[in-house]
């Protein structure tokens, strides 16, 4: 494992982008167990664009425009999605645990959400056909394990990162919970950082 790759990988990882401040909402919103779960949703989401780079679906995305620009349009109508549902919630911004199972009914939500965004973000996996290869020698005998192993990283990795900044988000979150105000700006803050973000892969090519 090159220090190169786990640079770089980490440099990749630690941009804020959709999964980071899905991430931090979640902390923000539920405490710092939402965050781990959140965490873990979009580092599941990984698993179908690795999947799609070793199998050459990645490749179709990166030749044909109408599957990529189909790909790309779902996932800023899914960013869009979550900047309203964000504006729409009133109160404050709490897990009701007076019920036995809210706990994992708001645990699947959190899950599918999280795996949502990175699945519906084509730059994901052009980002796989892109990165990875950099990092696999022409003459290595095992390429398809080696790719998988760095992969595994990347995950590991993309976990870490997203769990300090969910661990962050929940450690404020008192103190934005307790002040109206404050979180009626998180909320636009939020949404608006999802609109910005549906609005920049809307005007992105391949």
């Amino acid at each position: 494992m090159s220090v190169e790759f786990l640079l770089t990988a980490l440099v990749v990882v630690a941009i804020p982008g959709t999964g980071v401040l899905y991430t931090m909402a979640a902390g923000l919103s539920r405490g710092t167990r939402a965050s781990v779960v959140a965490a873990f949703a979009c580092t599941l989401g990984i698993i179908p664009h690795l999947v799609a780079a070793i199998t050459g679906l990645a490749a179709l995305l990166h030749t044909s425009a109408v599957a990529f620009q189909v790909l790309k349009y779902l996932g800023v109508a899914y960013l869009l999605y979550m900047a309203w549902s964000m504006l729409r919630e009133k109160g404050a911004l709490a897990l009701d645990t007076t019920a036995r199972d809210s706990a994992p009914r708001s645990a699947r939500k959190v899950i599918v959400s999280g795996v949502l965004i990175n699945i519906l973000n084509p730059k994901l996996t052009i980002f796989f056909v892109a990165f990875l290869p950099l990092f696999v020698s022409s003459g290595e005998p095992y390429a398809l394990l080696r790719m998988v192993e760095l992969s595994a990283v990347f995950m590991v990795l993309t976990f870490v990162v997203f769990v300090g900044y969910g661990a962050f988000a929940a450690l404020i979150r008192n103190y934005v919970i307790s002040r109206p105000r404050v979180l009626t700006w998180m909320r636009r803050v939020f949404a608006g950082a999802f609109v910005g973000l549906g609005a920049r892969l809307a005007l992105t090519d391949r």
